[in-house]
């Protein structure tokens, strides 16, 4: 029983140690250039369903039920955390982009949503 039970407990414990460094804090830096880059990525991976507003009022994100990203309601309540994974992992007909970005990007996309908030 106690072999169980430590087996359990290493099995958690690698899982959560595995994804210690998947999300991390979100920083605002004042450097135009990752500006500038997470823009251009939202242009190439959100916006034809998020729509360049993120408002989601694109034929496909119409079809797709995409949120509107900059729902001030939404955005009061949803975590950084939550975006980042959304991204990462994918939500509902959403993909995931983990294997298409690095981990800067998705934090850099995820910080250009909070700024699409009305």
């Amino acid at each position: 029983m106690r072999y169980v039970f430590f087996a359990i407990l290493s099995a958690a414990f690698a899982t959560g140690y595995a994804n210690l460094g998947a999300v991390t804090a979100l920083t605002t830096n004042p450097d135009p250039q990752p500006a500038a880059n997470s823009a251009q990525l939202y242009a190439k991976h959100c916006a034809s369903c998020h729509g360049r507003d993120g408002r989601a009022k694109t034929i496909k994100g119409k079809l797709k039920h995409a949120r509107d990203l900059s729902d001030r309601e939404w955005q009061e309540k949803v975590s950084d955390e939550r975006i980042f994974n959304s991204i990462m992992n994918g939500k509902g007909k959403m993909p995931g982009y983990a294997k298409k970005l690095s981990q800067d990007e998705i934090e850099s996309l995820a910080g250009y949503i909070r700024g699409l908030k009305k």
